[in-house]
């Protein structure tokens, strides 16, 4: 898959594709639809998928509480994985925000990306302060030359599948309602990083990464599926992980510490990519070390159990 940043700056073999736009935050059933649409009515184009860095809303609301289900890395490779072929990852900055919605389509849409078709969801809007609708990039596709198609809201259970949905799960708690809505786990995935090493004083040693940037679930312990990317320990584990701030430390920055059961090895600087299963319990305080230690063997055993049975 090659990722272009710049619509300005483009090679004659990106041009061509059928692109589905949007934010994709998540990759879930909602985009999967719009991305298996827009090979289905252009199997000849290469499939595109046009999005924006950084999203749109930490752009124009920098100090808002971090919200993304996932970073621009973990989305470009899940993108990869369902056949896309061309990622337009376009820079969104000042220029791109004040095109007006003929601007985006003319200069954008048609001249610098040359698509020759793109599909989007009902309700998507585009151009200077979201001022355009699908009836004008349907308008505008007719007369500039590009095919349009539009296609309706995914539904599950009665529930619009939505980003904010699955964030809303999230922060609940409850990661299989978020993975009914994803069509997967829901990931958080990162570099491991030192830690204080607490964990392996307790008979515990765990894998550290930041949740900086992205919407933090429910703090507590979850049973999760870890998949260790590269490094000589690649492959795929069960375990349990704590998210949060780690109250009986008086910590303050939240992250993620996750225990992999029945391995033995260094993870430091490894990718790491943690998928929540099930939530376990809340952060708690504990008044002793020991009682910690009791509550986290217990944590295991459900945790195995829980894994066991997928």
């Amino acid at each position: 898959m090659r990722i272009v940043r710049d619509y300005q700056f483009t090679r004659p073999e990106d041009r061509g594709a059928c692109a589905a736009i949007g934010n994709f935050d998540g990759v879930h059933l909602g985009h999967q639809a719009v991305i298996r649409l827009a090979r289905e009515v252009a199997p000849n184009a290469p499939l595109g998928v046009m999005t924006f860095e950084p999203h749109p809303r930490e752009y124009f609301a920098p100090d808002a509480p971090s919200f993304r289900l996932m970073s621009a890395e973990a989305r470009a490779a899940r993108l990869e994985k369902l056949g896309v072929e061309r990622l337009y990852q376009l820079n969104f900055n000042t220029s791109l925000a004040s095109l007006s919605p003929r601007e985006f389509a003319e200069k954008v849409i048609c001249q610098g990306l040359g698509l020759v078709h793109v599909v989007v969801g009902a309700d998507f809007c585009f151009g200077k302060g979201r001022a355009g609708s699908v009836a004008d990039l349907q308008a505008f596709g007719a007369e500039m030359g590009f095919g349009v198609t539009v296609t309706e809201l995914l539904e599950t259970g009665g529930i619009q599948v939505s980003s904010t949905a699955i964030r809303e799960a999230l922060a609940d708690g409850r990661p299989r309602i978020a993975a009914e809505q994803l069509g997967h786990w829901h990931r958080i995935e990162g570099e491991v990083i030192g830690g204080e090493q607490r964990g392996r004083e307790l008979g515990y040693p765990t894998a550290n990464m930041s949740i900086d940037g992205l919407a933090p679930p429910k703090f507590g312990v979850y049973a999760v599926l870890v998949d260790v990317r590269d490094g000589p320990h690649k492959g795929s584990y069960h375990g349990a992980a704590s998210v949060g701030v780690r109250p009986m430390f008086n910590g303050e920055v939240p992250n993620i510490e996750t225990f992999l059961f029945d391995f033995t090895g260094d993870l430091y600087g490894a990718t790491l990519s943690v998928a929540l299963v099930d939530y376990l319990r809340p952060e708690l305080k504990f008044d002793s070390l020991e009682a910690l230690i009791t509550q986290m063997d217990a944590d295991c055993v459900d945790a195995r159990r829980i894994l066991a049975a997928l």
